[in-house]
């Protein structure tokens, strides 16, 4: 039985879209350009990150954050930038007595940001407040630590096998891969992310009746 379920952040709970269309505008290049650029680091199994060092060669990403942030050009979330099915997947899980984590690899910023839009969660954390990030398996032994149920009864959600799915199965717990945004369509049918996934959806509220069920 699945007592707990945490959920990725980026194209599981929340849209790419405002982020990399706010750092081609920052960049000053086309937002296609960069988002072709993503897809490509992305079917290349690459860090999203390499999509910006391919647009700007020698990137200090740590100083054009903090420019950005001192421009008042930083990150930035609002209710458009919710999947539509997030608000109603968590209420009906929670409805049911699951308690419901959010979990991804996010800043300390994204993390406020994503608790001022009062979410039904019963937590919020991001790497960049634990001091560690996925894959690492140090992250999901937190995961565990704040999913107060045992690794069995605790389901992780996320779009990408090789931050969410294959290090959650490495660390016990139960998974399932959801079909969103570039890696979960890329690698949906994937033998491993096959063989890995208990589970694998098109949307969150799939999981209400995998769990009511």
């Amino acid at each position: 039985m699945i007592e707990t379920i945490v959920f990725d952040v980026g194209e599981t709970i929340t849209r790419d879209d405002r982020y990399w269309a706010s750092w081609a505008d920052w960049l000053n290049i086309p937002r296609h350009t960069l988002s072709a650029l993503v897809g490509a680091v992305v079917a290349q199994g690459k860090d999203n990150a390499e999509a910006l060092r391919l647009a700007r060669p020698g990137i200090d990403l740590a100083a054009e954050y903090a420019a950005r942030e001192a421009a008042g050009r930083g990150e930035y979330l609002d209710e458009s930038d919710l999947y539509d099915d997030v608000r109603p997947a968590l209420s009906a899980l929670r409805d049911l007595g699951v308690r419901v984590i959010i979990a991804g690899n996010q800043t300390a910023r994204a993390g406020q940001l994503l608790r001022e839009l009062e979410l039904p969660a019963d937590l919020i954390a991001v790497s960049g407040e634990w001091g560690v990030a996925k894959p690492d398996p140090v992250f999901f032994e937190r995961v565990i630590e704040v999913a107060q149920a045992a690794p069995s009864a605790t389901l992780y959600v996320g779009d990408h096998p090789a931050n969410d799915v294959f290090p959650a199965k490495a660390s016990r717990l139960r998974t399932a891969h959801l079909r969103r945004g570039p890696w979960g369509h890329l690698w949906a049918d994937a033998d491993d992310v096959v063989a890995a996934a208990d589970w694998r959806v098109d949307g969150l509220t799939e999981l209400v009746g995998l769990v009511g069920g």
